[in-house]
C-alpha cells in the first residue's frame, strides 16, 4: 500500500477530476525545488508519468524537452488507485485519432438515442472486489475491518464507498449501528 503525503493526495484528487487526468497545475503553495521533489518521487513511486504536452491543445507543461518541445504530467492508473479511485478507459480509440471538433456543417439530420452507459463491473482479486464482498456478506463490515483487510486508511475506505461504489457502480451502501461492532455497513439487496 502507498502511503501518500496531504500534498500528493492533493495532486491525484485535482488530476483525476481534471480531462485526461492531468496533473497540473500544480497547488499554488507548491513551487520550485519543493515541487520538484514531490513530483520526482511521485514519478519514482508510479503515480506520475510525463508525456509529451500538446502545446496545440492548451495542455499544461512541466518541463521543456527542446525544440519546442515538453511535457506534462499525468496521474497514473496506480496513482488513481493509491486514492481509491479503480482506473476507467477513458480513451480507446486508436493512437493518432484526432477528437478535435469538425468544421464540417451540421446536418439537421436525427441521431440515434445514445447507448446507455455500459454497467461497470470491478476485476476480480482488487481491494474494490474485496470491499464490495465484505459489504455483501450478511454481517456486513466496519470500517475497521474493511481497514484491517484492505491495508486502506480509514478516509479511503470511505471514498470507495461513496465514489467507486455509489457513484460509479451505482451501488446502495447502507450502514447501522449495531452494539458490540459499532457502525456497520452492507450493500443493499437490489
Amino acid at each position: 500500500m502507498t502511503q501518500l503525503s496531504d500534498t500528493q493526495s492533493l495532486i491525484l484528487s485535482a488530476a483525476a477530476q481534471r480531462p485526461e487526468h492531468i496533473a497540473l497545475p500544480l497547488p499554488e503553495s507548491l513551487r520550485g525545488g519543493a515541487a520538484a521533489k514531490v513530483v520526482g518521487a511521485m514519478l519514482s513511486k508510479g503515480l506520475l508519468q510525463e508525456v509529451d504536452a500538446d502545446l496545440r491543445k492548451g495542455e499544461p507543461m512541466w518541463r521543456e524537452t527542446g525544440d519546442g518541445h515538453g511535457t506534462t504530467l499525468v496521474a497514473t492508473d496506480a496513482g488513481l488507485a493509491a486514492i481509491g479511485i479503480e482506473p476507467e478507459d477513458t480513451n480507446t480509440a486508436p493512437v493518432g485519432v484526432d477528437h478535435a471538433p469538425s468544421d464540417a456543417p451540421a446536418t439537421d439530420t436525427p441521431t440515434a438515442p445514445e447507448a446507455a452507459p455500459k454497467a461497470r463491473t470491478p476485476r476480480e482479486g482488487t481491494k474494490q472486489a474485496t470491499l464490495i464482498a465484505m459489504l455483501r456478506a450478511q454481517e456486513g463490515a466496519t470500517i475497521e475491518e474493511i481497514t484491517a483487510t484492505t491495508g486502506w486508511q480509514s478516509h479511503t475506505v470511505r471514498g470507495a464507498m461513496a465514489g467507486a461504489l455509489k457513484k460509479k457502480l451505482g451501488l446502495e451502501v447502507t450502514s447501522e449501528k449495531v452494539e458490540g461492532r459499532g457502525r456497520v455497513y452492507r450493500l443493499s439487496a437490489a
